[in-house]
């Protein structure tokens, strides 16, 4: 799901231009073969342990983490999305006629290091690796132009595949006049350290900036120290009811300063949201925008109610890694975000269930350890606790680690019990065979799924579970692709249809109404078939779902009023 009017998917193509990673440390330069007591590493901010600072991304794609990193506080951490790669750049100041070399580690996704506008040969220089489980250093060197005083080094990922990290840039040689960064000293204390707002299981905190600091360890009741790059934190996995005190340090590669004075909190006692309605045999789900988009701005309680499951799109990470939180948008128009929780209880008593949405095009969580998949956990019943969600959404496009993910959602079901609702909404791409990532997690967690609604948009052609191609936008798609996900080992009434609203609500995919009826009776009733008919009928196929309500209020709700009745009639 997107938060823009289109998601430029398709299929993620494995070629192609990659991450830039430079590495650090002493290295032979000129044609003796021995490295010049002038030479330097001129790239700035090479560890990026001041932030981004001397770096620019593409799109935003950039961010500075403290982890995974390789040495120091920091790195780089670069998202793909859509048509951006990802590209992160600097100029370094250089000395003309002269050999540099230009290096950086490496990790995860694809990734390209190069250098332009060296004003010798073409003028650029790369290299790059697939993708890296542990840190890689990629290595290049290259010679300036006679008149050449400045270059462009520069990393980036590639269209489609996961985030790359970057960490210890080097651009070794001459100084061009730039200098080098140096060395730091240990921060100062941070000053200001505060209390915000609390809910059952967290608590949030605020200080000030410390110069010179690349990262904070908020510490709860002298230990357990949590690290951050910037100057708040969510604590999340506490206790309820429970009194808390709270420091922090402020930390660099040179070292860690004194911790501040304590603050202390109290969480607030735990609020039951009760188990919620039970989700209908046949069930249409809507994806609620909690953003506008150009689409038909709404509050939950305008939500047309042939949805049975509203995923509200879309919860944000924090520094925290697998943490997530929700912020109402303004642009929605509630006065308050009691009167939102006030539309999800109405809801409910509706017989609805609202979840939360993780993921969508630009959301960027990240469940890769044990610590993560707790973080996510502890942060997703939370926010359960909090508004009142009956579970949660698995709408990850950035890559995902079956592993974890699936501690992850298992830690949360013991946490929430036998009612939570659990979706999720992959691309196609995502379930075309059962050794993917998203497939493997939903089989592990097939106890407690309630729906894979995937998405058959914004796609490309795909096989079918009979080994043809077909084409997005024709029942055949629709029911060939759903055959996949049952013969895989989910059980029919896990599989839902996810189609656009409008023609609006995606880049390609969009189908007529009647094409999603004529796929519903064909999985269901062997009925309305295209060309190809499922060895079986599967009359307790879950139902359809739709991006979004939004769009489909656009279009005076003609895909609800269309597809809703079918849906609650099958057999």
């Amino acid at each position: 799901m997107d938060r823009t009017t289109t998601r430029p998917h398709g299929r993620r193509w494995l070629g192609g231009a990659l991450a830039l990673a430079v590495g650090s440390g002493l290295v032979l330069v000129g044609g003796a073969g021995t490295a010049q007591a002038a030479d330097v590493n001129v790239a700035k901010n090479a560890g990026f342990e001041n932030g981004l600072a001397n770096w620019s991304c593409s799109a935003g794609s950039g961010a500075a983490v403290s982890s995974p990193v390789r040495t120091g506080a920091g790195a780089l951490r670069a998202t793909p999305a859509g048509l951006d790669n990802a590209k992160c750049v600097q100029t370094v100041a250089v000395k003309p006629n002269s050999t540099y070399t230009l290096s950086a580690w490496v990790q995860s996704g694809y990734a390209y290091l190069g250098a332009n506008n060296t004003g010798t040969g073409s003028g650029s220089v790369s290299t790059w690796t697939p993708d890296s489980a542990s840190w890689k250093q990629l290595t290049t060197t290259f010679t300036t132009g006679a008149s050449t005083t400045s270059v462009e080094i520069y990393t980036h990922g590639w269209y489609g595949t996961s985030p790359y990290s970057v960490d210890d840039v080097s651009v070794f040689g001459p100084d061009g006049g730039g200098g080098q960064d140096p060395d730091p000293v240990v921060p100062s204390t941070p000053a200001g350290l505060a209390a915000g707002t609390v809910t059952s299981s967290s608590v949030d905190l605020s200080w000030g900036a410390v110069s010179g600091a690349t990262g904070y360890k908020v510490y709860r009741d002298g230990g357990n120290p949590q690290t951050v790059t910037g100057t708040s934190a969510t604590i999340s996995g506490l206790s309820a009811d429970t009194a808390y005190q709270f420091q922090v340090a402020a930390t660099n590669s040179a070292g860690e300063s004194a911790k501040s004075g304590a603050v202390s909190a109290r969480t607030a006692k735990v609020t039951d949201p009760g188990p919620g309605p039970a989700v209908p045999k046949h069930a249409l789900t809507g994806y609620w925008q909690n953003f506008n988009n150009g689409a038909t701005v709404q509050k939950l309680r305008d939500v047309q109610a042939q949805y049975d499951i509203i995923a509200v799109s879309f919860a944000d990470s924090t520094t925290t890694a697998g943490q997530i939180v929700f912020n109402l948008d303004p642009a929605v128009g509630y006065a308050s975000v009691a009167d939102f929780k006030a539309d999800i209880a109405a809801k409910k008593a509706a017989g609805k269930s609202v979840i939360i949405s993780v993921g969508g095009e630009k959301g960027n969580v990240t469940i890769n350890s044990d610590a993560s998949a707790t973080a996510f956990a502890n942060s997703a019943y939370a926010l359960m606790q909090e508004y009142g969600f009956n579970g949660v959404d698995i709408d990850l496009e950035h890559g995902i680690n079956s592993t974890y993910l699936t501690k992850a959602l298992r830690q949360l079901s013991a946490k929430a019990g036998s009612s939570l609702v659990l979706t999720m909404a992959p691309q196609t791409i995502d379930m075309q065979n059962t050794g993917t990532e998203y497939f493997k997690t939903a089989l592990a967690v097939k106890d407690i799924l309630t729906v894979v609604n995937m998405q058959y948009y914004n796609s490309g052609s795909m096989l079918g579970c009979d080994g043809k191609v077909y084409s997005q936008g024709s029942v055949d798609f629709l029911t060939a692709l759903a055959c996949i996900q049952i013969q895989g080992g989910l059980a029919p009434s896990q599989v839902g249809l996810g189609v656009p609203a409008s023609t609006r609500g995606a880049g390609s995919g969009y189908v007529d109404p009647q094409i999603v009826k004529n796929a519903l009776d064909c999985l269901t009733k062997l009925t309305s078939c295209g060309t190809f008919k499922p060895a079986q009928a599967w009359p307790t196929l879950r139902g359809a779902m739709t991006w979004s309500t939004n769009w489909d209020a656009t279009a005076g709700n003609a895909w609800s009023n269309a597809v809703g009745p079918h849906v609650h009639n099958l057999p």
